[in-house]
């Protein structure tokens, strides 16, 4: 357990890498934008080939698992959406990295639970698409926001993630009567709805047409990781 957190804190740790690089350097929007094209991507190609295996696709009750998942996501990401109306965007994207990070973590915890190791393609894919949220975020806030406040919200993130991370392998190891598909499902449901309602639609908006090349990138790059597994 203490092994998945540390891996999930591990992932989440580019958020601090992010801000760094935006305190240290003015990173044009359309390479941030390419950065999250990519790293939507791998995140993509880590879905599709590790979270929703081919023996499961008959499986009704990992689709009801799986679509629960997006909705749980889709509802709470509302929520904060209506909740940050109003304020910068920097901020929103720092709760859009909190709700990301969870679902992103469990999947991280579940993948040391069932298969013995953590997930390279995944916790790839998840180091990188964290990157250009704690670049964009902190770009937006540093102007009103001190360093060290910066760098304490982004940490607190990743603990949360950490947690997250082990909360992914106790449900995977210990809940009765399952073999952890079932929280894969939900947690793949989840990452998926926030890939499409903010991550990719972000990317566009930062970096226009070119982010669909990044994006294919990223996914090739991810599947080709997943063999390393």
């Amino acid at each position: 357990m203490l092994a998945a957190a540390a891996w999930a804190l591990l992932a989440a740790s580019s958020l601090i890498l992010g801000a760094f690089i935006a305190q240290r350097v003015a990173v044009p929007p359309r390479r941030v934008g390419e950065a999250m094209a990519f790293g939507a991507g791998a995140l993509i190609g880590a879905l599709a080939y590790e979270l929703v295996p081919n023996e499961s696709l008959s499986d009704l009750e990992i689709w009801i698992s799986f679509g629960a998942g997006a909705l749980v996501f889709y509802g709470l990401d509302g929520v904060i959406e209506g909740r940050s109306s109003g304020g910068s965007p920097g901020t929103a994207i720092a709760l859009g990295a909190l709700l990301d990070g969870i679902p992103e973590s469990i999947v991280l915890g579940i993948s040391l639970a069932l298969g013995g190791s953590v997930s390279v393609g995944f916790l790839v894919a998840v180091f990188v698409s964290n990157v250009p949220e704690g670049l964009s975020a902190t770009s937006d806030m540093k102007t009103h926001t001190s360093s060290k406040r910066l760098y304490r919200m982004w940490s607190a993130i990743a603990l949360v993630s950490a947690i997250a991370g082990g909360l992914g392998y106790a449900g995977a190891r210990w809940l009765p009567g399952t073999d952890g598909r079932d929280i894969q499902a939900f947690a793949g449901g989840a990452v998926l709805t926030m890939l499409a309602s903010s991550m990719v639609p972000e990317a566009y908006e930062e970096g226009g047409r070119r982010v669909a090349l990044f994006t294919a990138l990223g996914f090739a790059i991810a599947a080709i990781l997943t063999t390393l597994d």
